[in-house]
């Protein structure tokens, strides 16, 4: 077999019975119609006996350098087409494995790249220097990022500027860095660091002032504590500025939250008062306050009390709840209440808070998350009681990566 990659290159001579890759699987391989897994090819590439790949219309050119070796990304040699069938993929056929055809698939969202406003990373100093970045896939090894398609600009930039004053810190072991973008700039968040005397922590403060940090705060194991935070740090949700705790969580990109939040809107117009489950800040009790009352619950303290904080910007229409939902999640009756719900639960899915909304009398339901397997386990509980999957849409924020994510509608 003789042809031409998807870039136009010639490709080998291969052997007649060469397979060709039908789809990419869940941790990124591309699976060819015997069920045979190959890394690095996408669908439409060849891959013969010995493992040799011929690129096909929809393999390109990975537009960062460290591709392959850094873990933050699997999927950056496949296309636009390619990357949409992935997400596409592993959230339809989630559904369809638990029996559930959706009423109406909505067109797949995937991030833009330089998107990414939150990232995690590690540092060590070396004898050549400090390397900062993202773990190697499947390593201990900190791959150091000189460049980053995934992350706002902001970010990115602000890793060239932490090695030198991390080289003059850093201990003997790995130092974990948080970057969140927020309202005021860049939140950095040290952890398994100490620092030894006035002059690192001096070094640190100068280093936030010079560049504008909106916060500094540094773990030395004992937890947080904010070093430089010229004023309170605040996320913007929906209009209202809420304040932003330390580690909180936050929607990956402003894309995908902006469209999940108006999914949201569409579904529910008409809907009276709604409870917005594992609420965290607030990011869809606030996008959904218009003209009804929305209660948000949280188990996460910090959370809870930001997002509470808030309310009173909110005309009226906000109210907080501080509730651990897997040890006391919202019973039939309360949940009674209410004309619609909307659960945006950890990776784990919603299993006991799913049970009493089956059983429930709330006609529609939307369902965000972040893990399409529990999601699938939790919808199939949601059909046993009536509900049916009304809407789906499939979200791939982590572009170029294997985490998928997803918004729901069940009606009945």
């Amino acid at each position: 077999m003789s042809d031409r990659d998807g870039n136009g290159r010639s490709a080998p001579e291969f052997e007649p019975d060469a397979e060709r890759i039908e789809r990419i699987a869940a941790k990124g391989d591309g699976v060819t119609a015997s069920g045979r897994h190959v890394k690095g090819a996408v669908p439409g590439d060849m891959v013969d006996k010995a493992g040799r790949i011929a690129k096909g219309p929809h393999h390109i050119s990975p537009p960062c350098r460290h591709f392959s070796r850094c873990g933050g990304c699997q999927l950056q040699h496949a296309d636009e087409t390619a990357l949409t069938d992935f997400v596409t993929g592993r959230v339809l056929n989630a559904a369809l494995g638990q029996g559930l055809e959706p009423g109406e698939m909505l067109a797949t969202l995937l991030s833009p790249p330089q998107g990414r406003r939150r990232a995690s990373m590690q540092a060590l100093r070396t004898a050549k220097g400090v390397v900062l970045g993202f773990r190697e896939s499947g390593s201990h090894r900190i791959v150091d990022l000189q460049e980053c398609p995934v992350l706002v600009p902001q970010i990115t930039g602000m890793i060239a500027a932490l090695r030198p004053v991390l080289g003059r810190i850093a201990g003997k072991g790995a130092v974990d860095v948080t970057l969140t973008q927020c309202d005021q700039g860049i939140d950095l968040g040290l952890a398994n660091i100490a620092l030894d005397g006035l002059e690192p922590t001096q070094d640190l403060v100068d280093f936030a002032r010079d560049n504008a940090l909106a916060r500094l705060s540094v773990d030395q194991g004992f937890g947080s504590e904010t070093m430089w935070e010229p004023d309170p740090v605040t996320i913007n949700l929906s209009g209202i500025a809420v304040s932003m705790p330390v580690g909180a969580f936050l929607q990956a990109t402003r894309d995908a939250e902006a469209q999940m939040i108006e999914d949201a809107r569409s579904w529910l117009a008409g809907s009276g008062a709604l409870i917005d489950l594992f609420a965290g800040l607030g990011t869809f009790t606030y996008g959904l306050r218009d003209g009804r009352r929305v209660l948000g619950v949280e188990a996460d303290r910090a959370a809870h009390l930001a997002c509470k904080a808030s309310a009173g910007a909110a005309g009226g229409n906000v109210f907080a709840l501080h509730r651990d939902l897997f040890r006391n999640p919202m019973t039939r009756s309360e949940l009674d209440r209410f004309d619609a719900i909307l659960l945006d639960p950890p990776r784990a899915g919603a299993k006991a808070q799913i049970a009493e909304i089956a059983q429930s009398g709330v006609e529609r339901v939307v369902y965000v998350s972040c893990n399409p397997s529990s999601w699938s386990r939790d919808a199939a509980v949601l059909a046993q009681g009536g509900y049916t999957l009304s809407k789906l849409r499939p979200v791939g924020q982590f572009r170029w990566s294997t985490h998928v994510e997803l918004i729901s509608l069940f009606t009945r």
